[in-house]
């Protein structure tokens, strides 16, 4: 079944390579295939070449060497255009996330996950992560990188001093760094990814497209099941009406993320969506 999906998106789609005809290039967050990596980095690294995609999101070298594992990206003409970085490495020393960054020759630098008691985040945590931010923002910028945050729904509780969510805050204020945004926890959390976007034009050089399941309840706490996770455009997220936006603003990265467990059969699926949109 899974090798059906491939051939049909294949030849209703005519996939190639993304990047060359469009403004807005697709790229790939790696932990989609996070499970399948165990079993054969070898065989979905070329899987992901032959859907069409060459820019990466992710990190790390999957138990192979800093040689073998840059081979391994050459030879299927792909490249990483982001890397993770951990909240609490932020506090110590930035060294080792510029050098994994340089390593895979990355431009972005994405920290997805603040720190936090269970539940939503507190504004003076938003603010505490919003003054490193800048300033992690401003040192990497020195070194060529751009740094980005990855709001994951927790951070759409009510502003205690004022109108709005504790996530203005951070909007509002992000003098030396932007936003990586996660559609689908931002609709989680409650807020509207698409509003967010026009109401802060050009903070948004990548997004994670992922789409949310019908009928799916939300949280607060930047959890949720996610097996919720959909082919892009049959959920509940404005997917279309976000890659409309992106075109507008210029987003260089339109990154798709499926943590399904599904992932493998609808990542195909969710590509021929992006390119749709795109050709409008």
């Amino acid at each position: 079944m899974k090798k059906l999906i491939y051939t049909i998106a294949l030849i209703f789609f005519g996939f190639l390579p993304l990047s060359s005809s469009y403004s807005q290039e697709i790229a790939l967050q790696l932990y989609s295939l996070r499970n399948e990596m165990k079993e054969d980095p070898v065989k979905y690294h070329q899987l992901i070449s032959e859907w069409g995609i060459e820019n990466l999101e992710g990190g790390g070298n999957y138990g192979m060497t800093d040689l073998e594992y840059e081979k391994l990206l050459e030879d299927n003409n792909l490249k990483f255009v982001g890397v993770g970085a951990d909240y609490n490495q932020l506090t110590q020393s930035l060294t080792p996330i510029i050098q994994e960054a340089k390593r895979f020759g990355a431009k972005y630098v994405t920290c997805y996950w603040i720190p936090h008691a269970e539940g939503p985040i507190s504004l003076d945590e938003i603010k505490v992560a919003t003054a490193l931010f800048n300033q992690t923002g401003k040192e990497l910028k020195k070194e060529g990188l751009v740094f980005l945050y990855h709001p994951h729904g927790y951070e759409f509780a009510p502003n205690p001093e004022g109108n709005g969510v504790i996530m203005d805050y951070m909007l509002k204020n992000a003098k030396n760094f932007e936003f990586n945004i996660d559609v689908f926890w931002v609709k989680m959390g409650g807020g509207d990814p698409l509003k967010i976007m026009k109401k802060h034009k050009g903070k948004f050089p990548m997004l994670h497209l992922k789409d949310r399941l019908i009928g799916t309840p939300g949280s607060n706490d930047g959890h949720g099941d996610v097996e919720t996770n959909v082919v892009l455009g049959t959920g509940d997220v404005d997917i279309a009406g976000i890659i409309k936006e992106a075109k507008k603003q210029g987003t260089e990265y339109l990154t798709i993320e499926d943590e399904s467990s599904r992932s493998v059969s609808q990542i195909p699926l969710s590509i021929a969506f992006i390119k749709s949109q795109l050709e409008k």
